[in-house]
């Protein structure tokens, strides 16, 4: 039952983030309790790419193969594959929660854009207005070691050993105006949901016809002839 809880829980976040732009969603790896009960030895993170969504705003940014946005936040640097970008009252580009782009060509710094102009960024992630190069976006590339990464929130994730630096992102694109969806294949969850409800139900009644036999047995013993 602990088992199925844990499914439960797992299968219910993943569905309540289908709409998380950039949302990778959790699967488990089972093992046996005592070589008979199945138990989830642990959760790992699916980093598929979910379908990718035209949006039409210039903030809007996808990523087109393997990498992450490296973003500078309160606690260091974070990454996601959420390109749902705004301009802050600072004219930096950032994610709804703050957490800043970082440029390759500034040591990490927050690019400043002018609010003004239309914003032109390339495939290799040059950000551009008015025909002047004005920075460039860091693209890393943590999932390439999936162990060494931990989910922070819905969207962001950290490196578990903070002294750690995610390599550069090898082949990836960014696709401007476009959104990357979340991952979760939302009918088979659904279904899986379905069937861990189910299976909980069926060992809950178990154990209850366990405790009403055992307490007809305690009450048939005690009886005096």
């Amino acid at each position: 039952m602990k088992s199925r809880l844990d499914s439960l829980d797992m299968l219910a976040n993943n569905i309540a983030n289908t709409g998380t732009a950039g949302f990778k969603s959790d699967r488990e790896f089972y093992g046996l309790y005592e070589q008979q009960f199945p138990v989830v030895e642990s959760q790992y993170t699916d980093f598929s790419q979910g379908t990718l969504t035209p949006t039409g705003s210039p903030s809007s940014l996808a990523l087109s193969g393997k990498g992450m946005f490296a973003l500078s936040a309160p606690s260091g640097i974070v990454y996601s594959r959420s390109g749902d970008f705004q301009i802050s009252k600072t004219n930096t580009l950032v994610t709804k929660d703050g957490y800043s782009l970082r440029d390759v060509l500034n040591k990490g710094n927050p690019i400043t854009v002018d609010p003004a102009q239309p914003i032109d960024i390339s495939k290799a992630g040059v950000v551009s207005q008015g025909g002047q190069d004005i920075g460039q976006i860091e693209i890393a590339s943590p999932d390439s070691l999936p162990q060494s990464l931990a989910k922070l929130g819905n969207s962001y994730f950290t490196m578990i050993d903070k002294a750690a630096v995610a390599p550069p992102a090898q082949g990836t694109e960014i696709l401007q105006g476009q959104l990357e969806n979340s991952n979760v294949p939302v009918a088979d969850s659904a279904v899986k949901l379905v069937g861990v409800m189910r299976q909980f139900e069926a060992l809950q009644k178990a154990i209850n016809l366990d405790t009403d036999m055992t307490k007809h047995a305690i009450e048939e013993v005690a009886k005096v002839a």
